[in-house]
C-alpha cells in the first residue's frame, strides 16, 4: 500500500528501458530501486559514497513484478527500512504508476563494510539516525 512508505521519488521511464516485448525491462526495476536507495543516503543521510570510510556493500536483492510499465510512465518509487541491524539495512521498496497500481515490490540488502577491509562495520550516525524514521513497525 502507497501509505506504507514514508520517502517517495517520482522518476519518468525513458524511451530506452522498454524491451522488445514493449514494456519496461526488469534489470531497469533494479536500477532504479538502487538509485532511489542511494539518492535518499546520499541526499538525506549525508552519506559520501566516495570519501566514507565505510561503504554499503549490495548482499541481497529481490523483486516481484505486479503490473507492466512502459514509456512514457511515470513511476513513483517509496522506500522504507524493513529491518535495521548494527551493520545491515534491508531497503524496501514500492514501485507505483501514476494511477496507483503497483508495478513491483522489492528490496536490498546492504551490508555496511570498511572502505579497505572490506569487513562489516556498524553504521555509523546521522546514517543511522536517518534510516530509523523510515522505519516500519
Amino acid at each position: 500500500m502507497s501509505g506504507d512508505y514514508p520517502y517517495w521519488e517520482t522518476v519518468p521511464t525513458r524511451w530506452n528501458d522498454n524491451d522488445v516485448y514493449g514494456h519496461v525491462n526488469n534489470v531497469v526495476h533494479y536500477m532504479l530501486m538502487d538509485t532511489v536507495i542511494n539518492q535518499w543516503m546520499i541526499r538525506t543521510a549525508g552519506f559520501d559514497p566516495l570519501r566514507a570510510d565505510a561503504i554499503a556493500m549490495c548482499v541481497e536483492s529481490h523483486c516481484v513484478y505486479k503490473a507492466e510499465v512502459s514509456f512514457p510512465d511515470t513511476i513513483r518509487m517509496g522506500l522504507r527500512v524493513g529491518k535495521l541491524g548494527n551493520s545491515s539495512v534491508r531497503w524496501e521498496i514500492g514501485m507505483f504508476r501514476e494511477d496507483g497500481t503497483l508495478v513491483a515490490e522489492g528490496h536490498f540488502v546492504h551490508v555496511f563494510v570498511g572502505r579497505e577491509s572490506r569487513r562489516p562495520r556498524d553504521i555509523a550516525d546521522p546514517i543511522r539516525s536517518e534510516m530509523r524514521k523510515l522505519v516500519i513497525a
